[in-house]
């Protein structure tokens, strides 16, 4: 489950070792000397703590903010166009900031402390009176002249806690994970051994997410304990629970990073920092127009946009219908939890198989262009299952679902929640390979670019695009359910675009390096 593993190759020092020195499995399963486990080992566990949080943190957020009285999955869109993109534009300045001015150690220990701090704050302090701190009155006159189709801002505003913590705890990932754990490990890891480390790193991931996932799926089965010294119900003492182990974990990983500076980082076989030079090369900073503008010059380049584009256009199209049918199923937010806890340990088992069977070895046998195909289609298929059941509740009997084992609302819960897995797992394993390897036989320049651009614009255009759609279907439809059928005709149409893409792109892949000519 890695989005952020590849390494900044020029920000590493070379290296002499390298896997072809290990011999059978060992090559694949464990290509780490004995002499280098004081270093990979913590590393190891410093990321497997973060991303262990991150899923942790992934799966509260939701039940949080989906299951709150009067409010629903039709909020996430507005979070995120409304709430998500400042927050992270503020906290990109505040780390800038805190960069200019303090070394790279302490800005992590400032940044994860922020993080920390209020989630406890959060916990023990504001999460009691949130009777007392949330906008009801405000929210219930908001109600009295908007229209119906704004529920989900109305409940954005109205729990406006709510909607704190689901913004902290998504900014986890692209702040803790992506810029301060992977910057220190581009930093401080030699290039053979980011070959070696970076793939154990993403089965870490994996690994973590099903222990999260397992461990939010035990915690939410207790009951109510009044012997707890926290908490006035089950749910409550679950969440608690779970951000006290956010907290411990968050710490222990603070311990791990400053053992690292102090007892194998100050050692130079370890680690030999660079003396900074000026560069010839300038950094590719592309305003959004100039990026625009070079992927509609380089046809090549606009499909592998349209791809990306598309695939989180697909994901966030799903993501909110989904999850409005899995609060259907399940109301209460400790089961909601419990659900969510239940599909991450189950995204991390399928994407740990797929990485270790179907990733590498589909590329190698059946070559780029089916490998490529593969998570479009898992999503066509199961999207037509999800839309289909979900559509039918209500114009087939009762006797026909049960004749199948189950509900019209548990099937369709069923379909989403497979696609949801699938889809995730198919991105960790395959597309995220098959995205990087498209741009092998690009220019250097153009690959560099090229990438800049589609990483500037691609993902945010995908998930800005599917969250606007739901708030103009939402003001139409005034609901999730009412406006599935066009959400389904979007997400379908977005699928088909990104086959052909898929298709076209092939064509011009070249998938042998000795008879590649650049693309420029």
């Amino acid at each position: 489950m890695l989005d952020y593993w590849q390494p900044n190759g020029e920000s590493m020092t070379p290296d002499r070792s390298d896997a072809s020195e290990f011999s059978g499995l060992r090559k694949y399963l464990w290509p780490v000397h004995g002499r280098e486990l004081k270093k990979f080992l913590p590393m190891f566990l410093l990321f497997f703590l973060i991303f262990f949080d991150y899923n942790v943190l992934r799966t509260m957020k939701d039940a949080l903010v989906v299951t709150a009285k009067s409010s629903g999955a039709e909020v996430i869109p507005f979070i995120k166009v409304w709430v998500m993109f400042p927050g992270a534009v503020l906290m990109t300045f505040i780390f800038t900031r805190l960069s200019n001015r303090f070394s790279f150690e302490t800005v992590f220990y400032l940044m994860m402390g922020i993080f920390l701090s209020y989630f406890f704050i959060f916990a023990f302090f504001a999460y009691p009176i949130k009777d007392q701190l949330h906008l009801n009155a405000f929210a219930d006159s908001l109600e009295t002249w908007l229209p119906v189709g704004l529920k989900g801002l109305i409940a954005m505003v109205r729990y406006w806690l709510f909607t704190s913590f689901y913004v902290m705890s998504e900014l986890w990932s692209p702040i803790i994970l992506s810029v301060l754990f992977w910057g220190f490990a581009n930093q401080v890891t030699r290039f053979g051994e980011a070959k070696r480390f970076y793939g154990l790193f993403g089965i870490g991931a994996n690994i973590s997410g099903a222990a999260a996932g397992a461990l939010s799926y035990l915690v939410c089965l207790h009951e109510f304990n009044p012997a707890l010294p926290y908490g006035n119900d089950a749910w409550e003492q679950s969440m608690v629970t779970q951000i006290l182990i956010v907290l411990l974990t968050g710490i222990i990983a603070l311990i791990i990073f400053r053992w690292l500076h102090l007892k194998v980082l100050s050692d130079p076989t370890y680690y030999e920092p660079e003396v900074k030079k000026e560069s010839s090369k300038e950094k590719i900073r592309l305003s959004m127009r100039e990026n625009f503008r070079l992927l509609f010059k380089n046809p090549y380049l606009m499909m592998i946009a349209i791809i990306v584009v598309s695939y989180n256009l697909v994901i966030n199209l799903t993501e909110v219908v989904w999850k409005h049918e899995v609060k259907a199923l399940y109301p209460n937010p400790q089961d909601y939890n419990m659900y969510m806890g239940e599909i991450t340990f189950l995204t991390s088992i399928v994407a740990t198989i797929a990485a270790l069977l179907v990733s590498g070895n589909s590329v190698r046998f059946f070559g780029w262009r089916f490998t490529a195909l593969m998570t479009p289609v898992i999503l066509f298929v199961t999207s037509l299952g999800f839309f289909g059941f979900m559509l039918m509740q209500d114009h087939v009997s009762l006797a026909s679902f049960a004749s199948v084992g189950g509900s019209a609302l548990a099937i369709a819960v069923f379909f989403g929640s497979a696609q949801n897995v699938m889809s995730r797992a198919a991105k960790y394993s395959v597309f995220d390979a098959t995205k990087e390897m498209a741009f092998v036989p690009l220019s250097p320049d153009l690959k560099i670019k090229g990438k800049a651009a589609i990483d500037g614009v691609g993902s945010r255009l995908g998930k800005s695009g599917g969250s606007l759609i739901h708030q103009s279907l939402l003001l139409s439809f005034s609901g999730i359910t009412a406006s599935a059928p066009y959400v389904a005709v979007f997400l379908l149409a977005a699928i088909s675009v990104w086959i052909a893409a898929t298709w076209t792109l092939g064509k011009q892949f070249k998938e042998e390096p000795a008879h590649q000519e650049a693309i420029t």
